[in-house]
């Protein structure tokens, strides 16, 4: 007998161990892993559907996120991760999940049981996304699934697993190898800051956020090749210049900015205008992901994470 739940119910039922356990389990072979790069995963999901793959990526971890994402292909969709075996990653996420770390049942996906090899790796891996906003990097050994193909105005995309069915799925059996994520200067979060607008009558406008194949990597390649050195001490000029770009300013100093908070490899700037009805946040890092395309690794440029117009009073 075959059950047919949408694919994201299918999951969930699976992870939470209620329903279904009794679903007849295929054979699991013997053969090795497909190493392949997560752009060809990507590429071609149907292909690689229910194939044991190896594949190296920066894991994003955070509220409704555990993904993996490479900067070299498209974002969307994403790939989505959960560890077989009994243990769980402990994600909250659309719907009616809860943030357990562990399962009564081994994982079953599709009729597919999916062990997990909790050695040092793993444990070394799972630390490293306890907390939520984080991203590191990993080579990891896990089933994928394809999910099904979901039609929409623009064509469509594999999904139904994840958030809201957003993404495939690659449960994870073993991790291979695992960034320490040792510096002290990179920014390792997974998000970027947003106004707070709570006042009644205020909002935002996003006039530029981070993303994982922005134009990041090449404002590193410039400040690499001297172009733009400036950018490796000078976060406040990233920040100046990036909203006078964003603005089509020609003459980035009439643009005056305060910084306001800073953390490990981020700072976050606001404007100083004479209309205090309508401001400007700037969010500069030094993101993590970076120090693996920068010419020298401990050496990463401050980039433009976030740009936000800020309005009170009916905007």
């Amino acid at each position: 007998m075959k059950y047919r739940l949408p694919l994201l119910l299918i999951l969930l039922v699976f992870a939470s161990g209620t329903a279904m356990d009794h679903a007849p389990a295929e054979v699991q072979s013997t053969e090795g892993p497909l190493k392949i790069s997560l752009c060809q995963l990507k590429s071609d999901p149907k292909t690689y559907n229910h194939k044991l793959v190896e594949v190296t990526g920066f894991v994003s971890h955070g509220f409704e996120d555990f993904t993996l994402f490479d900067p070299a292909c498209g974002s969307w969709p994403s790939v989505w991760l959960e560890y077989g075996g009994k243990a769980a990653s402990g994600t909250i996420y659309c719907c009616g999940v809860t943030p357990a770390r562990s399962r009564p049942q081994p994982l079953v996906i599709e009729g597919v049981s999916v062990g997990l090899v909790e050695d040092d790796r793993f444990k070394q891996f799972d630390r490293l996304i306890a907390g939520n906003d984080s991203v590191g990097r990993a080579t990891i050994v896990g089933r994928f699934f394809s999910g099904e193909f979901v039609k929409t105005q623009n064509g469509g995309f594999w999904g139904g697993y994840g958030h809201l069915g957003c993404c495939t799925l690659l449960a994870i059996q073993q991790i291979v190898s695992v960034d320490s994520r040792e510096s002290t200067e990179l920014d390792y979060g997974a998000s970027v800051d947003q106004p707070n607008v709570e006042k009644a009558g205020c909002g935002y406008k996003i006039l530029h956020e981070f993303s994982e194949n922005n134009s990041s990597i090449k404002a590193q390649e410039r400040a690499d090749l001297g172009q733009e050195e400036w950018a490796f001490s000078d976060p406040e000029r990233v920040a100046t210049e990036g909203l006078a770009r964003l603005l089509k300013l020609t003459n980035p100093s009439t643009i005056k900015l305060q910084q306001t908070s800073r953390t490990q490899g981020r700072i976050i700037y606001w404007s100083l205008p004479k209309n205090k009805t309508r401001r400007y946040m700037v969010v500069v890092s030094r993101p993590y992901l970076l120090s693996f395309y920068a010419k020298d690794p401990k050496r990463v440029a401050w980039v433009l994470a976030g740009a936000y117009e800020t309005f009170c009073g009916g905007g």
